[in-house]
């Protein structure tokens, strides 16, 4: 069953499988571009927080830019070791993660959660209850609800 359901990357055309598994990608990275845009907008609307805010997001999002290439680093080296292990039949090693298996879905979710979902509406909400440090708790707080979210979505696919 498992050769079946990875068999099509051995005879799937490679402008197919590349369309396929960069779109979640693709769509991850504009979105990442768009949350900068949209926290600003939101933040410098709210009253309580006006050039401060801003200023907060400015300083944090390199952080949260750096932290995002490390993060495309990681999955990258294990979507290749995931590819070389299922080339070389070590079915066993490859089952260790998600978007090189054809869980693209999965992966492109929790990464528009991330920064939709947590991205969004943490930046919102925080603030109210912490004041202009709530801006800078709501990248962190974000990070982890998604590691969170991510090891449950992990563990749920383990045969």
């Amino acid at each position: 069953m498992e050769q079946k359901s990875n068999a099509f990357l051995e005879t799937e055309k490679l402008s197919t499988l590349m369309r396929k598994y960069s779109l979640p990608c693709i769509i991850s990275l504009v979105v990442a571009a768009l949350y900068n845009i949209v926290d600003q907008i939101f933040i410098a609307n709210a009253d309580y927080l006006g050039s401060y805010g801003n200023a907060a997001n400015t300083v944090v999002f390199p952080l949260t830019v750096v932290a995002l290439a490390i993060a495309v680093m990681i999955g990258d080296g294990a979507c290749a070791f995931v590819s070389i292990s299922l080339g070389a039949d070590r079915k066993e090693d490859a089952h260790r993660y998600l978007q090189a298996l054809g869980k693209a879905g999965p992966s492109m979710i929790l990464s528009l959660v991330r920064e939709i979902i947590f991205g969004v509406f943490l930046p919102i909400l925080l603030p109210r209850f912490f004041g202009l440090d709530g801006v800078l708790y709501s990248f962190p707080t974000a990070d982890v609800l998604t590691f969170i979210l991510t090891v449950i979505v992990i563990l749920a696919s383990l045969p």
